[in-house]
């Protein structure tokens, strides 16, 4: 082969691999690029460690259930995964009904979209993002409604993100973060005029610990609405395989037990909301929501071939392979509660604070 055959071929591959780790991974061309893949605010010579801590949370199951034990095990977590997740998935950490014609993006901001129309706020108005993450929410509400939307979330890592995406988005004046547990917030009494939480409040041990924060912050006839992870009327107790499932989606997504969707607007009402509206958005009629988790199969696996290769040559941290396969296997296990519908990650309860 000459000289010049040898220099193609090599800038062909070297071009290959480009693609192949820069940009054919990330979910989002502005997100976080497989190069810059870390364990959040954990050094990179801890990830390894920290995985195995967040594990050994299930080796002491009453830990879980203990509030004061919950921040540390949720904050490990999302150190562990929020890299991946914007790499893997995009900004916003929930899941959405797929919509015929419509593209994953579309659907997933038309699903915030709703959650802000549902509060009614008007703009100019101040509303509480409960467990914001990234942001991604945040900012889809914010630029929807104009109103000034404050976002909480436990984890340093993740303050840090979503106010280095507010401030590319050119969102600034409109998204605040603060880094906060939602069961104790930094917030004085009647503060917010009205508040959402997507898929978030499934990390409180107990749900009307959060709701009784929510309701404290809220001024009186505000209205809350949130995006609940349950266990529908078809979970059977005594069904090993609905067990195994349920059991391997609390492992996956750090959460202290996933609750009956009968136990929500219970909650609720013991804290003092009034229920406005409750619904399971995706029950059928609504199209699978996890249908995105089937299709991204062939992803998953050239992401966790990406993933390995980086660990190998130390780009990515020692563990940034065990926490991907993690994610990998909890994705099964979503996939199967909601072909079985037995699981919905989106139970919506709408509820006000009384005036009086």
């Amino acid at each position: 082969m000459d000289s010049v055959a040898l220099f193609f071929t090599g800038a062909l591959v070297a071009g290959g691999i480009y693609w192949f780790l820069c940009v054919l991974g990330p979910a989002e061309r502005k997100g976080k690029r497989a190069l810059d893949l870390s364990g959040g605010s954990i050094s990179a010579e801890k990830v390894q460690d920290n995985y195995k801590q967040y594990w050994s949370f299930f080796r002491r199951p009453k830990e879980i259930e203990t509030a004061e034990k919950v921040p540390d095990f949720v904050d490990t977590f999302y150190n562990l995964v929020t890299d991946i997740y914007e790499w893997g998935w995009g900004q916003s950490f929930h899941f959405s009904p797929s919509i015929r014609g419509k593209s994953h993006r579309d659907a997933t901001r038309l699903h915030e979209e709703m959650a802000v129309d549902l509060i009614q706020v008007k703009p100019g108005q101040k509303i509480l993002d409960v467990g914001c993450g990234v942001g991604g929410p945040m900012r889809a509400i914010a630029s929807h409604s104009r109103a000034n939307v404050v976002g909480i979330t436990i984890n340093e890592y993740q303050v840090k993100r979503a106010r280095d995406h507010n401030r590319k988005a050119g969102l600034d004046a409109l998204c605040e973060v603060v880094c906060g547990n939602f069961l104790q917030m930094p917030f004085d009494d009647n503060t917010f005029d009205g508040a959402y939480s997507i898929e978030a409040t499934c990390h409180a041990p107990k749900l009307e610990e959060v709701y009784a924060e929510i309701y404290r912050v809220l001024k009186p006839g505000s209205l809350y609405v949130s995006y609940e992870w349950v266990t529908t009327d078809k979970f059977n107790a005594e069904d090993e395989e609905h067990v195994e499932v349920i059991q391997g989606i609390e492992r996956g997504d750090a959460l202290p037990g996933l609750r009956a969707y009968s136990d929500i607007a219970e909650a609720a009402k013991k804290v003092g909301f009034e229920v406005v509206k409750e619904k399971d958005l995706a029950a059928p009629p609504a199209e699978p929501w996890w249908t995105r988790l089937k299709m991204g199969r062939l992803a998953y696996w050239r992401n966790h071939i990406v993933v390995q290769v980086l660990s190998a040559v130390g780009v990515a941290p020692k563990g940034t392979v065990d926490v991907h396969e993690m994610l990998f296997k909890t994705a099964d296990f979503l996939s199967r509660g909601g072909e079985t519908e037995i699981f919905s990650p989106m139970h919506m309860i709408l509820c006000r604070k009384p005036i009086s």
